[in-house]
C-alpha cells in the first residue's frame, strides 16, 4: 500500500524541484559534493510538512538536506521554540540544522520587517553553508492572499502575479506548494503524527494577511463559491506570464527610444503602448538610483504624464534623490 494521498502529493512536489536542482546543479563524485538542499521551517503545517518530503526525497537522490529555522524575537519564548523545531527537524534526519536569531526592525510595518529580517537571515544561512536552494513551505492559499493583496494595492499586474516557483539570486528560493492547499500539508502532518505549532501571528487581526485569512477569503468564498482560492491561484500564473513578456518587451523598447547620447526622446517614447512605455520609464528610474522598492505607481504616472501630457510643468522629485525633467524634447533622469 502507498502513502497517503496528502503525503504522496507533498513528496512529488518536492522531487520535482530537487530534479531541477539536480539539472541546474550537476552532483560531482563523494557525498560531500552532492548540492545541499534547505527547508526554512517556522514549525508550522506548511513548512514541517515540506521539511518532511525533503528528509524522504533526498535520501533517494544525490542531494543533502539540512534545514534552518528563524527566530524573530517578537514573542516570549520565542527561542525555546526555535530550539524545539530545530529538534524537530534533526530527528528527520535532516543534516546541517541551525536555528538563527534575528532582529527585526520597523521599516515598511511589522510583517515586511519580519520578512526582510527573515530573508537576510536565509541568505547569509545558505551563502555560508554553500547551499544550491532553499525550499519555502508557500501553497496556493498564500498565494491567493498575495494576489488579493496586491489588488489592494493598484499597482498593476506586477502586484497580481504573486508569488514565483523560483525566485532569488542565482534561483535560490524554490516553493514546491504553490499548487497544493494549506489543507493537503496539513493533513500530511496528521497522518505522519508530525507535530506542528500554530503562529499566533497567524490569526491575530493586528495583521493585515491574518484578517484577509480568516475574514476577507472566507467572506469571498461564501459569496463566490469554494473555487475562489485555486482561480485566484490561475489567476497569479497568468499575470506573471504577461507581466514578464512586457518586462521582456520593455527591455527590448528601451534601446530603440534613445538617441545617439543614449538620451530617451519623448516622442519616440510617445509612440510605445503605455504598459510598454511605463515600464521602460521605472527601469530608466532605478537605473538612475531610485529603490525600486519606494518607486511607487504613482511616481511613474508622473513621469509619463512628462511624456503624454506635456504643459511645460516642471521637474518631477523621484525616491533616491532623483529627478525627472522634460528638456528640449529629451526626457533626463538623473540624481538632484
Amino acid at each position: 500500500m502507498g502513502p497517503h494521498p496528502a503525503v504522496a502529493a507533498i513528496r512529488l512536489a518536492v522531487r520535482r524541484v530537487l530534479h531541477d536542482v539536480l539539472t541546474e546543479h550537476p552532483t560531482a563524485t563523494g557525498d560531500d559534493r552532492h548540492p545541499l538542499v534547505l527547508v526554512a521551517c517556522s514549525g508550522g503545517a506548511d513548512s514541517m510538512a515540506l521539511a518532511s518530503a525533503l528528509a524522504f526525497e533526498a535520501r533517494k537522490l544525490a542531494v543533502r538536506a539540512g534545514g534552518i529555522t528563524v527566530d524573530h524575537g517578537l514573542q516570549p519564548g520565542s527561542d525555546l521554540r526555535a530550539t524545539e523545531v530545530a529538534s524537530r527537524l534533526t530527528a528527520l534526519r535532516l543534516d546541517p540544522v541551525e536555528a538563527v536569531t534575528v532582529t527585526v526592525g520597523r521599516q515598511g510595518g511589522p510583517e515586511a520587517a519580519a520578512r526582510d529580517a527573515r530573508y537576510a537571515a536565509l541568505d547569509e544561512a545558505a551563502d555560508r553553508l554553500g547551499a544550491a536552494a532553499v525550499l519555502l513551505g508557500h501553497t496556493r492559499d498564500d498565494q491567493a492572499e498575495t494576489v488579493l493583496l496586491g489588488l489592494a494595492r493598484g499597482s498593476g499586474i506586477r502586484s497580481l502575479s504573486g508569488m514565483a516557483a523560483v525566485t532569488g539570486t542565482a534561483r535560490r528560493y524554490r516553493r514546491p506548494f504553490l499548487q497544493l492547499d494549506r489543507q493537503t500539508a496539513r493533513k500530511a502532518c496528521l497522518v505522519q503524527s508530525l507535530p506542528v505549532w500554530d503562529d499566533p501571528m497567524n490569526t491575530d487581526p493586528a495583521y493585515t494577511r491574518s484578517r484577509l485569512r480568516h475574514e476577507g477569503l472566507p467572506a469571498l468564498e461564501k459569496s463566490l463559491g469554494k473555487g475562489v482560492v485555486e482561480a485566484l491561484a490561475r489567476t497569479a500564473q497568468l499575470c506573471r506570464d504577461d507581466a514578464d513578456a512586457l518586462d521582456t518587451w520593455a527591455a527590448q523598447a528601451e534601446t530603440t527610444v534613445r538617441d545617439e547620447a543614449g538620451r530617451l526622446e519623448c516622442a519616440k517614447l510617445h509612440a510605445l503602448p503605455p504598459a510598454v512605455r511605463r515600464r521602460v520609464l521605472r527601469r530608466a528610474a532605478i537605473a538612475e538610483g531610485a529603490p525600486a522598492g519606494s518607486l511607487f505607481a504613482r511616481h511613474v504616472e508622473e513621469l509619463d504624464r512628462l511624456i503624454t501630457a506635456w504643459r511645460g510643468q516642471g521637474a518631477i522629485n523621484l525616491p533616491g534623490r532623483v529627478v525627472a525633467r522634460r528638456q528640449g524634447g529629451r526626457l533626463v533622469i538623473r540624481q538632484g
